[in-house]
């Protein structure tokens, strides 16, 4: 006996998936246009870290729902490329506090427009108004699976 038919692109894992793999394309593309070899993972890391100078590899992972094995093997590739730094939190011997570099505050400053002007064309497809929308549906939906996810955003 057949399964039934069951066309997948209208399920939205798969287009959820397929957005995925074309902002991760564009994201990849805009960075080889620009000769900077950053990822899409490692310029959220790196946004997280601006945003909270000296914060711990675990809630790093935290703030951008990323487990935190992978985790701490972006920050290794990020203090490679000494755009971070890493030392022992004082205040827990356990923890490493990660701070930017001035390579990797320059770094963030180049990539920030061309980030920006990135996300308009990953929704090209959507009026302003849809593109608006889009975002705070995608955001609804997110904040209500979050705690089903392996690497639940935390501490925001």
């Amino acid at each position: 006996m057949n399964a039934p038919f069951l066309d997948i692109h209208g399920l939205p894992g798969h287009l959820i998936r397929r957005l995925n793999q074309i902002a991760v394309a564009q994201f990849m593309e805009k960075m080889a246009a620009i000769e900077v070899d950053l990822t899409p993972v490692q310029f959220s890391a790196l946004c997280a870290i601006q945003s909270h100078p000296g914060i711990d590899q675990a809630s790093i992972a935290g703030l951008i729902a990323y487990d935190r094995a992978t985790l701490g093997k972006v920050i290794d590739r990020l203090e490679a490329k000494q755009m971070v730094t890493r030392q022992v939190s004082p205040q827990d011997r356990r923890a490493r506090e990660v701070t930017l570099t001035q390579l990797g505050e320059r770094l963030l400053q180049q990539v920030h427009p061309v980030v920006t002007a990135a996300q308009t064309e990953i929704l090209s497809g959507l009026t302003t108004e849809e593109q608006q929308q889009l975002i705070l549906l995608l955001q609804k939906t997110i904040l209500a699976g979050n705690e089903l996810s392996r690497a639940p955003q935390r501490g925001l």
